[in-house]
């Protein structure tokens, strides 16, 4: 476990929320309306970015919320404190999603803390952006591989024997998937995988009355940019190249993950949103 913290580590991932500036806008844009009230969710990458709009949306809309978080302290106590604000009950739960005994421990943290699990949002990621094909090495290829799409596998294996019919499973995949990144080729290769486990894990359980779905966001502002190793130059004119000419925010994107869990959306599965400023993709 300490040899996979010390990888990540090595181009600061996965980045310190309260020292971003500008500071990523996280908060609900509008009141709640009991859309998971009664409800537990457990939600990877909770302690910023997306994570943390997902969590605090949720907590808005009545959740309760497990926040999974890697490294930042700091950070996971701040969603926590922003959940409990919002009137829910929260508990932090410091993991690597990678491994396979930690997703298990997440799993029984979150019944013993609520007794039950109805959303898993598999939201945690890394990227390590490389020019060249030669530069990646075989170790990072490997953790790349294995945040983000081997902990999806993980995570749902152990929370499945306690999702019954109503549950949800949301999974964040990208706009990379769909367009590709010249720089981004291993995340690029995780979230085309993502999208065809969100495909096939939909088909497995839809049976079951579990619904899987998934997000592919844009170039959102949040820590993983500027603390997985983008340029100066790249920050500079971050989402630019959208139709809309500007990056989004993680709360533009927190919405797609709620209706996706909630009953709004009880005809769909296997399904993709795409909040990413206007790109047009197919699927």
């Amino acid at each position: 476990m300490t040899e996979t913290i010390e990888m990540i580590h090595e181009d600061g991932l996965p980045g310190n929320e309260s020292t971003l500036e500008p500071k990523p806008e996280w908060q609900p844009r509008y009141p709640g309306s009991g859309r998971l009230t009664g409800k537990v969710a457990i939600v990877t990458g909770a302690d910023s970015g997306i994570g943390r709009a997902v969590a605090a949306l949720y907590a808005r809309e009545g959740a309760d919320v497990a926040i999974v978080y890697l490294l930042e302290d700091e950070d996971a106590a701040e969603t926590r404190r922003i959940v409990e604000a919002e009137g829910r009950r929260a508990i932090t739960v410091k993991a690597d999603v990678g491994s396979r005994e930690m997703c298990d421990n997440i799993v029984e943290e979150t019944l013993a803390a609520f007794g039950r699990i109805d959303i898993v949002v598999n939201n945690a990621g890394e990227q390590h952006p490389d020019e060249d094909i030669t530069d990646i090495s075989e170790e990072q290829l490997r953790r790349t591989f294995q945040t983000n799409i081997f902990g999806m596998f993980f995570m749902v294996q152990a929370a499945r024997p306690h999702l019954k019919s109503g549950a949800a499973i949301v999974n964040c995949t990208s706009v990379t998937m769909y367009k590709g990144s010249k720089e981004l080729l291993d995340y690029s290769s995780t979230k085309g995988a993502i999208t065809a486990f969100t495909r096939s894990l939909s088909e497995n359980l839809i049976a079951d009355g579990i619904r899987v779905n998934a997000v592919a966001p844009g170039p959102i502002w949040t820590p993983l940019n500027p603390c997985g190793g983008a340029s100066e130059e790249k920050l500079e004119h971050f989402g630019e190249s959208t139709p809309m000419g500007r990056p989004g925010q993680p709360n533009e994107v927190a919405p797609s993950f709620l209706f996706l869990a909630c009953e709004d959306a009880s005809y769909m599965s296997g399904q993709v949103l795409h909040p990413n400023g206007g790109i047009i993709v197919n699927g």
